[in-house]
């Protein structure tokens, strides 16, 4: 497995629950006494309480990007026949093994074979029929000849240039063909069990299905396959403040980002993806929505509402009356040793759908999704990569850290020369409202809480959000 964001350049100590004093702690609440949880320790109880998917018997196109749970084994060889790989002529070889441009080969056509064909005629000596790419060697035929090495039944004295459509020309098809080059045993058939033997296993468990994968169980005659399927994530964000992109924005109204960028986000980490409208902030309304989408959700995702405000409508609706039990299920909202993206909301609605209640903030929204979102929805998956690939690499810039925090920044990485390291350049104010800097990242850089300032040149660690070039070395 890669190791995710959790190995960020030091030796981090998982210990035991504790409190902070504000006392000298950067990270203390003004009461003197809250538990602030570590990227670890979250990330740690997240994974311990996700669990995968149960397997499914899915049909093939839906089950691209899903994870085998079992060997997969061919129940016929393939080709399942002995075919042609050229359109020619088949031929014994014996009645082709002298042929030269001087002397060709004359043979009598007895038919044609075009695939798919099940009648075949039989060839015998000083015989031949005209094949096509794909069709089924006939009888008595040892091997095909290119239709350029032939005349192609034009009776001239040079080799074809092409075979014309049988449904339109059955010329060639009859009477008689020269034939310019001698050819062996074998050549231009695809003999039967070429590729894959019936009993051989094609697929280990575990095999993600792309689409080389999924052409193969075609192939093989397969129409469904039993995988873990991709985890239904529906996505929704709160505040009375939004609107639908492309809606007239009124005053103290912005466009509602964080929904659509953080179902692009669930639809990259491998799932399927439903996006819900901005809901407003009104904790009855917002338990109404979540109640009904878990019909269809195997994690929820909110942004907003999380914080300390008086209008941070999800603990509002989450948060059980009069200390009683919670309406939808008990979900911890935490304070963590981090920036950005302090304040986080995770447990199971209904005892079994996890629901990630992020910041509002687009960024600290978009960076708590990969952080914590994204490695518990491929852990569903049963996928043993779950976290984004981690290198080092030198920062171009000098920057400062908050105290106490371990602080994950939107950052620029160029891979280096072969044999040399990448470097990586920071992007944007520190600010978790700046989306500017944030679609112009393509990688974290990576602050560990007893940091205060990196230097230029310094080796630090590197989240990739992107796929990069691979150099051959």
């Amino acid at each position: 497995m890669t190791d995710g964001p959790t190995t960020a350049g030091h030796q981090h100590q998982q210990d035991a629950p504790h409190t902070h004093t504000a006392e000298g702690d950067p990270c203390a609440a003004d009461n003197g006494a809250e538990r602030y949880w570590t990227v670890d320790e979250h990330l740690a109880d997240i994974l311990t309480r996700v669990h995968q998917l149960p397997p499914l018997d899915m049909q093939l196109l839906e089950a691209q990007g899903c994870l085998t749970v079992e060997r997969i084994s061919a129940g016929v060889d393939l080709p399942p026949f002995d075919n042609s790989s050229m359109d020619g002529y088949a031929v014994r070889i014996a009645d082709v093994s002298g042929a030269t441009e001087e002397y060709p080969s004359v043979l009598t056509v007895v038919g044609d074979v075009a695939a798919g064909a099940a009648n075949l005629p039989v060839v015998g000596p000083g015989q031949c029929a005209r094949i096509m790419t794909g069709a089924p060697l006939p009888p008595g035929a040892e091997a095909v000849v290119p239709v350029e090495w032939t005349d192609g039944g034009s009776g001239g004295r040079t080799a074809a240039v092409g075979m014309k459509p049988l449904s339109s020309s059955p010329k060639g098809a009859s009477g008689e063909v020269k034939v310019f080059r001698p050819a062996a045993n074998g050549d231009f058939v695809r003999r039967r069990g070429d590729d894959i033997t019936s009993g051989q296993a094609v697929l280990p468990a575990g095999t993600v299905l792309g689409p080389a994968q999924i052409g193969l169980l075609a192939a093989i005659g397969l129409d469904t396959v039993k995988v873990r399927p991709r985890p239904r994530v529906v996505v929704l964000s709160t505040g009375s403040e939004l609107v639908a992109p492309g809606s007239k924005v009124g005053p103290g109204q912005i466009s509602d980002s964080n929904s659509f960028a953080l179902t692009a986000a669930a639809k990259d980490a491998g799932a399927i993806a439903y996006r819900v409208g901005g809901v407003p902030d009104d904790a009855e309304r917002l338990r109404e929505v979540i109640e009904d989408q878990l019909s269809r959700a195997d994690l929820v995702v909110t942004s907003g509402g999380v914080s300390v405000g008086a209008y941070d409508v999800v603990k509002e609706a989450l948060a059980a009356e009069d200390g009683g039990t919670p309406p939808l299920g008990k979900i911890d909202f935490r304070k963590l040793r981090m920036q950005p993206g302090k304040p986080q909301g995770f447990g199971l609605l209904d005892n079994r759908v996890p629901l990630f209640a992020l910041p509002g903030n687009p960024v600290s929204a978009y960076l708590s999704f990969e952080l914590f979102v994204r490695p518990a929805i491929r852990a569903m998956m049963g996928l043993d990569e779950i976290h984004r690939p981690v290198v080092r690499a030198r920062l171009t810039a000098a920057m400062k850290s908050p105290a106490g925090r371990r602080q994950f920044a939107r950052a620029r990485y160029v891979l280096g020369k072969p044999g040399e390291t990448g470097s990586v350049t920071p992007v944007g104010g520190a600010g978790s409202h700046l989306v500017g800097p944030l679609a112009q990242a393509n990688a974290l850089i990576v602050l560990p809480e007893d940091s205060t300032s990196a230097a230029e040149d310094e080796l630090v660690q590197v989240v990739l959000l992107e796929p990069l070039p691979v150099v051959e070395r």
